[in-house]
């Protein structure tokens, strides 16, 4: 019967044991993937500080809309970024930290393990060394009681520390259940701030963009193409450039009433001296 009742207390406590290392597994996998989580983030934000810092810097380089544009979507970039620093702070303070907790906890539940399976194996140890003596000396009742006493003493050691173990063991469960709750809550209200953050600030930054005004940048670019004078050194460049008919049609064109009285003056001198040769040829003949 003895027998019987620790078998089954031999099957109870390893139940418990396997449940205090199904936890150290796995919280100990869950602690280590969300810490690399939350060592992604954090790089993902000083690539953000670098991102911000090009952005300012292309910024003073360019035309007046597009620089202010840039610079505005910078700052809201930037601004997204502290938050990413909250969220990575309080993913390590609300998540990481008391998954790593664990790992102090699982320890205590070991050692409560350890000092059952102890208490066990003695009173195990106790259990066959009376069966022992009663087989060799059934007759010398002083030895079987001592053996007796002994057993019992472990047994209520044992059954001392099993009901301590499974005390112990139940609130690990009842704490556990609850910490898995509390952490993933956090874990999910902790993203939703950030992302709800991240989407206004997304949204300004988007609208700062979409102010830039191209028509008013592409005149500024062009200007600074094209000084003031460019216009009237233009115009010299072209005349300079017509043949002399162009030039010189051109000058009738522009010239008006007094260009043409001179173009009528050399017509008179040209039909004057045709006249004078007409006359030396009839007085030579």
């Amino acid at each position: 019967m003895l027998r019987r009742s620790l078998e089954n207390r031999d099957a109870q406590t390893r139940q418990l044991q396997d449940a205090v290392t199904n936890v150290e597994k796995h919280f100990g996998e869950l602690c280590q993937i969300f810490a690399a989580y939350v060592r992604k983030t954090a790089r993902l934000r000083d690539k953000a500080d670098l991102l911000v810092n090009e952005i300012n810097v292309y910024a003073s380089t360019e035309t007046p809309n597009l620089k202010q544009g840039l610079k505005n979507f910078a700052d809201e970039f930037a601004k997204l970024q502290d938050y990413r620093q909250a969220e990575v702070e309080r993913l390590e303070a609300k998540v990481v930290e008391p998954l790593k907790a664990y790992g102090t906890i699982v320890k205590m539940k070991r050692d409560d393990l350890k000092a059952t399976l102890t208490a066990r194996n003695r009173e195990a140890k106790q259990l066959t060394q009376l069966e022992r003596t009663r087989q060799r000396n059934p007759s010398d009742r002083h030895v079987i009681s001592q053996a007796e006493t002994e057993l019992q003493r472990a047994t209520m050691d044992a059954t001392r520390t099993t009901r301590h173990l499974e005390e112990t063991i139940d609130n690990f469960e009842k704490q556990k259940i609850k910490d898995i709750k509390a952490i993933f809550s956090e874990f999910i209200t902790i993203e939703m701030l950030f992302h709800g953050k991240a989407l206004e600030v997304y949204t300004a930054a988007y609208q700062n963009i979409q102010k830039i005004d191209e028509e008013e940048d592409l005149e500024v670019f062009r200007n600074s193409l094209y000084p003031p004078d460019y216009s009237s050194r233009l115009d010299i460049v072209r005349a300079n450039s017509k043949s002399p008919l162009q030039r010189s049609l051109s000058t009738k064109c522009v010239s008006g009433t007094g260009q043409v009285s001179t173009c009528r003056l050399r017509k008179d001198q040209q039909d004057d001296e045709e006249d004078e040769d007409l006359d030396v040829t009839e007085e030579e003949n």
